[in-house]
């Protein structure tokens, strides 16, 4: 099941945007698989005015954490010139440099040493938030944090994406999985986003490009964790479509749009399948006519991937459509039937107590399931 965070009453509330710091933090670990640290680092994400500034607050937390409990190390491999054996003899190299006349012999062996990639990661982290954070004291504490670990000997080279996906956190390494995971966005997310376009972006512009990514991920893994359980339910993220073309001129490949999904549930047997399309914006805007309607971009883009795929198998000719939007004091599930599909419009108050969110979410498909 997904996490509840419990909130203790008439407690105040720190904002980023208008959303509640806990529920940033509750979309965190809906989006990061991190239902496991659920509660232990709460009071590190009150302080936070910021995105940027939760990231930095929850990364210094997590690595002040792992260098009082000994930070986790690893083996290198090394080559050198010792007058004693250590590992493996070099032979070829031993005697192509005569080196049995100097008491001396090529050794090839592996040294528990700090400077893993998961450890480069997080001081490249670490150093690269110190430029990007308004609070002096804060951007102070990550400077200090990466300086402790270039003294263990951890260099301050980025590692490279072959080189992290070959450090693979196990079982016994649990407590590096919070701290490399925020490391992983720092680079992920903070950083591009302070970096993009051509102007530069307010903090709370930043801020929403930042939520939003992490809402889109949540919702596809708090569905993901609620039927984990249930074998009758499958789902998907990031799935890509393909148009049904019939004929097409040369160049066309190049200049198509290509259509990708957020999430699909599926449950064949129920011969049900929903596609999931999450924006991190305003589900009505306004007219010179009206003072409430439906953004009409959503929908068709919706229709375009309902009526696109209708002979891509069984379940494609009565597949739902659902437009799941953010909310700030406003709730919203209207559905409506174009042509054999049902689209609904659906929001989630963010602003609600994050186990009142949970239940929104979980009550979605408590109308069919």
């Amino acid at each position: 099941m997904a996490p509840a965070i419990e909130e203790p009453p008439h407690a105040e509330q720190r904002l980023i945007g208008k959303i509640p710091v806990r529920n940033i933090w509750l979309l965190f670990l809906l989006a990061s698989d991190l239902a496991k640290f659920q509660g232990r680092y709460d009071a590190e994400a009150e302080e936070s005015p910021d995105f940027p500034s939760l990231i930095a607050r929850l990364l210094c937390y997590a690595v002040e954490k792992r260098l009082r409990r000994n930070l986790s190390r690893g083996y290198r491999q090394q080559a050198a010139v010792l007058n004693r054996v250590r590992g493996r003899i070099d032979i070829l190299r031993t005697y192509a440099n005569d080196l049995p006349t100097r008491a001396a012999v090529a050794c090839r062996f592996e040294e528990f040493t700090f400077d893993t990639p998961r450890n480069r990661l997080v001081r490249a982290a670490l150093e690269a938030l110190t430029n990007r954070l308004d609070d002096a004291l804060l951007a102070h504490e990550c400077r200090r944090l990466g300086g402790d670990l270039g003294r263990l000997g951890v260099a301050g080279a980025l590692p490279t994406r072959a080189e992290l996906s070959a450090d693979r956190i196990g079982r016994h390494d649990a407590e590096d999985l919070m701290m490399v995971t925020l490391a992983r966005l720092v680079f992920d997310l903070v950083l591009p986003t302070e970096d993009a376009g051509d102007h530069a972006l307010t903090r709370v512009e930043r801020d929403e490009v930042l939520v939003r990514k992490l809402f889109e991920k949540a919702i596809g893994n708090f569905y993901a964790a609620e039927f984990k359980a249930n074998t009758g339910w499958r789902v998907v993220q990031g799935q890509r479509l393909d148009w049904p073309v019939e004929d097409a001129t040369p160049g066309i490949a190049a200049i198509l749009p290509g259509m990708k999904t957020d999430i699909i549930l599926e449950n064949a047997p129920q011969r049900r399948r929903i596609v999931i399309d999450t924006k991190f914006a305003g589900i009505l805007t306004r007219t010179a006519y009206r003072e409430s309607v439906l953004k009409s971009g959503y929908i068709y883009q919706m229709y375009a991937y309902l009526r696109s795929q209708e002979d891509r198998d069984a379940l494609a000719r009565n597949t739902e459509g659902w437009l799941l939007h953010p909310a700030s004091g406003a709730s919203i599930d209207e559905t409506v039937r174009m042509q054999g599909h049902d689209i609904r419009f659906i929001t989630v108050d963010l602003t609600l107590p994050s186990h009142e969110i949970l239940e929104r979410l979980r009550g979605f498909m408590a109308v069919k399931v």
